[in-house]
């Protein structure tokens, strides 16, 4: 699954709402740089 794509969908969705990344992340209970994460593609994900 492409991450960039993925991010530019949730982005959009977002703003359809009129949402700041911060009120989105307070409704999902995360933190506002995790949204901006998830719309930019970047995650830290950790590989053992």
């Amino acid at each position: 699954m492409n991450q960039q794509k993925v991010g530019g969908f949730l982005k959009q969705l977002r703003k359809e709402k009129q949402l700041t990344q911060e009120q989105l992340a307070e409704q999902l209970n995360v933190s506002g740089r995790t949204v901006s994460r998830w719309e930019t593609g970047v995650s830290q994900t950790k590989r053992y």
